[in-house]
């Protein structure tokens, strides 16, 4: 299989202001072994960005900027996008397909948001996806702190087999020693 690295939400304005989201530090140095390990190998790295016009993190803006502390390259390539889900009419697909991607890596912001819409919407589109189970994250919520959104969603989704491929959950310790 062809994996791809798809960096979802990682930018200024959901990482930087305080309160940020839980284990944002070690989330981000985590993505960015996964993002460099996955270089070396060859492997796209697609950073994909949200934005809403005429707010904070609109298109160009400061807010909508990638977070500062995230390595990239020459080489990675960037998908915007106006909702949780990274396929919606956005180009994401054709770029899969051009690059012959056949399955998907997943990790960034938020877990219960963009991560998990957009890891359906790959299972259901027939990609097997690897969540990093370390490096996707999100803000507390009223009802489950950061942690346990995060522990829920991997979880969960790897119970998900009518998609009629596999999600996985793996920490970016074990994440390259499969492939």
């Amino acid at each position: 299989m062809k994996p791809a690295v798809l960096v979802i939400d990682v930018q200024s304005i959901l990482f930087d202001p305080e309160p940020q989201p839980f284990e944002s530090q070690i989330t981000l140095g985590n993505i960015n072994r996964v993002t460099q390990s996955a270089r070396s190998r060859s492997v796209p790295v697609i950073f994909v960005q949200h934005e809403a016009a005429n707010s904070v993190i609109e298109y160009g803006s400061a807010g909508w900027a990638l977070q500062s502390d995230l390595l990239t390259h020459s080489s990675d390539l960037c998908v915007r996008k106006t909702t949780p889900d990274s396929f919606l009419n956005t180009n994401l697909r054709s770029l899969l397909d051009e690059l012959q991607v056949d399955s998907l890596i997943v990790c960034g912001y938020a877990s219960e948001f963009c991560v998990d819409t957009t890891v359906r919407r790959a299972a259901g589109l027939g990609y097997p996806v690897t969540l990093v189970a370390d490096a996707h994250t999100t803000h507390d919520k009223i009802h489950a702190t950061g942690a346990q959104i995060r522990a829920h969603h991997n979880a969960t989704l790897p119970n998900i087999t009518s998609f009629g491929v596999k999600i996985e959950a793996v920490d970016v310790e074990s994440l390259w020693a499969k492939r």
